[in-house]
């Protein structure tokens, strides 16, 4: 009887638990739901306006940045050649100091690289003047005269756009323009 009599208490004292821990879970769940419609001014998120506001902010900046950044592209990419021209030129005075001459218009730049096919160059030194020949800021490769038109060699580029003339960015650079 005992037996009997305990289960019966285990049985119901169960089921009014998991009723209580359901009507717990269920009064959470609605509670929250409530809280989150009724939250206090310090909780709530932005407005469409408040939004709006930002990304109008946030426009007017980046017009007032993007022209002083696009202008400091060009400052860079002119940066860029001379320093390509003195590299390339520091590598042609060490082989003319090798060879006793800068190489031919027909050999190019090529000859700092590679070695040329002409027996009169004995001293060329193995693995090169430079490891490979670098190209413009536009992917042009630089052009080289021997002689040159602006002095003993000329080394240039034809600027962004890759045509004799232009200005500004468009402009022919060179050796000549070092300072």
């Amino acid at each position: 009887m005992f037996d009997i009599l305990t289960f019966i208490l285990l049985v119901s004292q169960r089921s009014v638990l998991i009723r209580a821990v359901s009507a717990k879970l269920w009064s959470t769940t609605v509670g929250s739901i409530e809280n989150r419609l009724v939250l206090p001014a310090s909780q709530r998120g932005f407005t469409l306006i408040e939004i709006m506001v930002v990304v109008i902010i946030l426009g007017i900046l980046a017009a007032i940045v993007a022209p002083n950044v696009i202008g400091r592209i060009d400052d860079a990419q002119t940066a860029r050649v001379q320093q390509d021209l003195r590299g390339i030129e520091n590598a042609l005075k060490f082989y003319r100091l090798d060879n006793f001459a800068y190489p031919t218009s027909e050999q190019g730049l090529q000859a700092l690289v590679t070695k040329p096919a002409d027996p009169n160059i004995r001293n060329w030194k193995s693995g090169g003047y430079l490891d490979r020949l670098p190209k413009d800021p536009w992917g042009n490769p630089y052009q080289y005269l021997s002689p040159g038109n602006n002095g003993e060699i000329d080394i240039y580029t034809l600027g962004r756009d890759g045509r004799p003339g232009g200005e500004g960015v468009d402009t022919d650079m060179g050796n000549w323009d070092l300072e």
